[in-house]
């Protein structure tokens, strides 16, 4: 079993980073592997809606210049799946987001009915927020949450020092055991099946 963790920040070895290393060294101790992605810092595109992904089929992205193809390539070997990025006004990073929504439009198949966490460090406040912003697409995408004993939130402002934050990485670990152990029940007992989709639009 393996978990996919996205390093939502420009900062590779910031406080999201520290937070995602302490959910992977839980991981590794209940016997799964993990792989962490950093988005980097290069220019991201978002969303244009070209809707090419779909009339073609692409299963990706039509734009092939940035990190958001190689995250779905990555998604497609993975059986869960850990979002992290810093707070900024209150949001998560918008290079992740922009980021994210084009991975789960174009390649949604590959995140869909995966057990999935988010993971939110801030240096005061707002994290809340940016914690519930990027639930949201997986709870679109039948994911089940992964929670913990607390929101899956720690707090520092220098590089590393949300590892100082003790309730915080009691907080990463739970939650990784807690992924551990919903993997490890989906391989016995399977999710139920889906209906089809009925979409339905309130302006005609």
């Amino acid at each position: 079993m393996k978990v996919l963790m996205v390093n939502g920040s420009p900062r590779q070895n910031g406080n999201t980073a520290r937070a995602l290393k302490e959910v992977a060294d839980a991981l590794v101790q209940e016997g799964v592997e993990s792989e962490v992605v950093w988005i980097g810092v290069k220019p991201v595109r978002g969303c244009v809606a070209c809707g090419q992904c779909k009339q073609k089929n692409l299963g990706r992205c039509a734009f092939d210049d940035d990190i958001a193809n190689r995250i779905a390539e990555k998604l497609a070997d993975a059986d869960g799946i850990v979002l992290g990025s810093p707070t900024y006004y209150g949001q998560p990073n918008g290079a992740l987001l922009a980021v994210w929504q084009r991975v789960c439009f174009a390649a949604g198949v590959h995140v869909q009915g995966k057990p999935a966490a988010c993971v939110a460090v801030c240096r005061r406040g707002g994290s809340s927020a940016t914690f519930q912003t990027m639930n949201m697409p997986f709870e679109m995408l039948n994911c089940p949450l992964v929670t913990s004993q607390y929101w899956n939130i720690a707090f520092g402002r220098a590089e590393g020092e949300c590892g100082a934050d003790a309730e915080g990485m009691q907080t990463m670990r739970t939650m990784a055991r807690n992924m551990a152990w919903l993997l490890k029940s989906l391989k016995t007992n399977p999710p139920p099946a889906r209906e089809p989709w009925q979409m339905t639009n309130f302006i005609r």
